[in-house]
C-alpha cells in the first residue's frame, strides 16, 4: 500500500512538472510512463493484499518497487525531491534505531499482535532484561499506542492515510 501511495505522490510531480514546462519536461515525462505501469502493477497487488489478504508482498515486490523508485527518481533528475516521499520510512528508522543497534532487547519479529479475544490488533512487547516490558519501537506499534487497538483493517486504513499525508 505504501508504495501505491509513494507512487501516486510522484506521478503527481511528474505532473506538475510537466504542465510547468519545467526544462526537464522529457525527463518527467519518461518518470511518469514509468510511474503508471508501476502503480497498475501496484494497484492490482495491493487489490489482493487487501484485508483479508490472500497474496502476500515479498522481497521481490520491495526491491522491484525500490528499484523502480530509484530509477525515476535518478533518470527523472528529482532524487533529492524523491526523498521526501520518503519521511514515514525515515521516521520508522530513526524510531527503531535503539532497537536495530541492540541498545534495547530486539525480537525477531516486531510486528504488532493480534488479542484473539477482542479482535484487534495491540503494539507488540518484549521484555526488557527483567525490568519490564516495553513495546517495539516501529511506527506501527507507536501508532497503536497514540490512536490504541484497532482492527487490521482499520489499522491498514489509517496506516495509508498517515502515509498519504507525508506524501
Amino acid at each position: 500500500g505504501q508504495s501505491y501511495v509513494i507512487g501516486c505522490a510522484v506521478l503527481y510531480h511528474n505532473l506538475v512538472e510537466i504542465n510547468n514546462d519545467s526544462i526537464s519536461r522529457e525527463n518527467h515525462v519518461f518518470s511518469a510512463m514509468i510511474m503508471l505501469s508501476f502503480l497498475g502493477v501496484s494497484l492490482a497487488l495491493l487489490r489482493h493484499n487487501w484485508y483479508p489478504a490472500t497474496v502476500f508482498v515479498g522481497d521481490t515486490y520491495c526491491y522491484f518497487a525500490g528499484m523502480t523508485f530509484a530509477v525515476v527518481g535518478i533518470l527523472g533528475h528529482f532524487s533529492k525531491t524523491l526523498l521526501l516521499f520518503f519521511i514515514p520510512q525515515v521516521i520508522n528508522f530513526v524510531w527503531s534505531v535503539p532497537q536495530l543497534f541492540k541498545l534495547v532487547p530486539c525480537p525477531k519479529h516486531r510486528l504488532p499482535r493480534f488479542n484473539v479475544e477482542s479482535g484487534r490488533m495491540e503494539p507488540s512487547r518484549v521484555r526488557k532484561d527483567g525490568k519490564g516490558e516495553i513495546v517495539n519501537m516501529t511506527l506501527i506499534n507507536l501508532t497503536l499506542q497514540i490512536v490504541g487497538p484497532m482492527s487490521e483493517e482499520r489499522l491498514c486504513i489509517v496506516l495509508l492515510a498517515r502515509a498519504g499525508g507525508w506524501s
